[in-house]
């Protein structure tokens, strides 16, 4: 019966607990201890956020290392894809909350800096399309920090440059983007994300996800006043579609670097549909019979352009039958079946201990496995 069946693997990362490339590597043993010999094509995959660059390397792009500047200004080693003169850039790599130290957040001051001199390092490398994917970030900055180390200036009222982070960009008095590397003019930018917000306001980036990097009310406020006023220096500076872009699904993201990415000419898609594009998943997906999908948990937000429902969608339009593993799960059948997924196994069905889920993810998700290949190929 194996020879009659060939599985793709195309799951996300369980957060804190397995890589992308380590699900695959469990789903693939559990399968093939009920099937032996089971032809199995692993793709784990990414929606732009963190794990995207591990996602790429996976799928045969070639590490870069380089040195950058973190959030907080101190160096760190950040990594880059490459295939020909193709990159993929993960922004969570250099200006990431995994970049700040345990139980430290800088929500006013984290700057995007080092995400700039990622992107400088691929042009340097040769990239002539650039994926750019944003999420996962420590920063609140509209991508000045970015925007800063590709050689934009920003200037207070005495000439001097702003502060690095968002909170001071509301002693911005000038902005002059004259000075930006001219490479970038030659290169499509893809902006990789799933999140459609605007810069500011209710659905903002301060307000929305300011306080999961450790803003307080009065930090949120004094973002969202400071983004603004950045938008509104950049319309005169730039012109009106410097405040358009500031409207623009795809702004808000990680921290309103989409803005600054945006103001560089970049194209908004969401993160998994330029993944699968770039990891070759059209091909891989015609030539199986079964693909199983998942993330860590399984919730109202994976319906909204993460990585599972990218999968799911993609596999539906091609026929293809779709079952999901997760930590843990919180959708109901019908949902599951809207979004083209057959059937979800979290690893709490069989280990009904949270912490022993975290803890021992991988065994339990093998066993998990031995499931999928017992209702699914037998």
């Amino acid at each position: 019966m194996n020879g009659a069946h060939r599985v793709l693997i195309a799951a996300d990362k369980f957060k804190g607990s397995l890589t992308a490339v380590q699900v695959a590597e469990r789903v693939t043993a559990g399968l093939r201890r009920v099937v032996p010999g089971l032809e199995v094509e692993a793709m784990p995959v990414a929606d732009g956020g963190d794990g995207t660059v591990d996602a790429a390397v996976a799928a045969g792009f070639e590490r870069r290392v380089v040195r950058v500047a973190g959030p907080l200004g101190d160096e760190v080693t950040a990594a880059f894809a490459l295939s020909g003169d193709t990159a993929v850039v993960e922004m969570a790599e250099a200006s990431g909350l995994q970049r700040l130290p345990a139980g430290v957040f800088a929500p006013l001051t984290a700057s995007t800096y080092g995400s700039g001199e990622l992107l400088r390092a691929a042009l340097d490398a040769g990239a002539r399309t650039i994926v750019f994917g944003v999420g996962g970030s420590a920063t609140t900055d509209g991508g000045a920090g970015m925007l800063t180390a590709l050689g934009a200036r920003f200037l207070d009222a005495d000439g001097e440059p702003v502060e690095p982070g968002g909170g001071s960009l509301g002693d911005l008095a000038t902005a002059d983007l004259t000075g930006l590397d001219p490479r970038l003019d030659s290169v499509e930018l893809v902006l990789a994300s799933d999140v459609d917000n605007p810069l500011t306001g209710p659905k903002g980036a301060p307000a929305v996800y300011g306080p999961q990097k450790g803003a307080s009310p009065d930090d949120v406020e004094t973002l969202d006043v400071a983004l603004a006023h950045f938008a509104k220096v950049l319309g005169e500076s730039v012109g009106p579609e410097a405040a358009e872009h500031a409207a623009a699904p795809g702004a808000g993201a990680a921290g309103g670097i989409g803005y600054g990415a945006l103001l560089l000419g970049a194209r908004f898609r969401p993160g998994i549909e330029v993944m699968l594009d770039v990891l070759g998943f059209a091909p891989a997906l015609e030539r199986a019979t079964l693909v199983i999908t998942g993330e860590g948990s399984l919730d109202e937000q994976t319906l909204h352009g993460k990585a599972p429902a990218g999968v799911a969608a993609a596999a539906r339009a091609a026929d293809k039958e779709v079952v999901a593993v997760c930590g843990r799960l919180a959708l109901a059948p019908e949902a599951l079946g809207r979004a083209g997924i057959r059937r979800a196994y979290p690893l709490t069905e069989a280990e009904p201990d949270v912490a022993k889920c975290i803890a021992d993810a991988g065994p339990i998700l093998e066993r998990v496995a031995e499931r999928i290949a017992e209702d699914f190929l037998g």
